[in-house]
């Protein structure tokens, strides 16, 4: 199984460049599930193009970079925004599964006409969750990584998304979309951390349709 994966946008001053970067522990994470990992380049002059050309079967929205039309947004790539925007685009069309993890499920919200906050105490931290009755697979999370500044709640969750996590303060830790195949989470699945068999059946119902291990 090939899904395209985002990258966040560094700037190098000493070089004068821009880099795309990828942390290594997404690829060891996902080929232990048996799926390849396709990096979207960003800045692109024919994202669609690029998306329908690479034959993936989902997306993944990886963390890193402030959303830029954020107040005081720290290390922004307006770049990055629009092809994430063009990417959520074609995936809805094509009712492709998306997984979107802290920055990627605060741009998934934002995409779909929903709101961000300030947050305090979520940054470089662990914390506790509560999930929703109605979402067996994060039952069994009782407390998660997490490394965002911002973040979502309740009256700023977008129409037709349905909160399934809560941090103690009351921000939405975990989303799915009601009709497309969509979750977003707020904590880190490539990171360490105590969750590794959650997320591993996480994504596995999310790109498989099972929790059961995949080759």
């Amino acid at each position: 199984m090939r899904i395209a994966i985002t990258q966040r946008v560094e700037r190098i001053p000493g070089y004068d460049e821009q880099r795309d970067c990828l942390d290594q522990r997404w690829s060891t994470l996902m080929e232990g599930l048996g799926i390849d990992l396709v990096p979207v380049p960003n800045g692109m002059s024919s994202v669609s193009g690029w998306f329908e050309r690479q034959n993936v079967t989902g997306l993944i929205l990886s963390g890193g970079n402030d959303l830029s039309h954020l107040p005081a947004a720290s290390n922004a790539s307006p770049e990055r925004d629009a092809v994430e925007a063009c990417l959520l685009a074609k995936a809805r069309e094509l009712a492709l599964p998306v997984l979107a993890v802290c920055r990627g499920m605060q741009m998934l919200n934002h995409f779909l006409g929903g709101d961000l906050t300030p947050l305090v105490g979520h940054v470089n931290c662990v914390h506790a969750i509560n999930a929703a009755a109605s979402a067996p697979l994060l039952a069994a999370y009782r407390r998660v990584n997490s490394f965002h500044g911002w973040g979502i709640r309740p009256d700023g969750l977008a129409e037709n998304l349905l909160a399934q996590a809560w941090a103690d303060d009351g921000s939405i830790e975990a989303f799915v979309h009601n009709e497309l195949p969509w979750t977003a989470i707020m904590w880190h699945p490539e990171r360490p951390s105590d969750n590794a068999t959650h997320d591993a059946q996480l994504i596995r119902q999310i790109f498989f349709g099972k929790d059961t291990p995949c080759a």
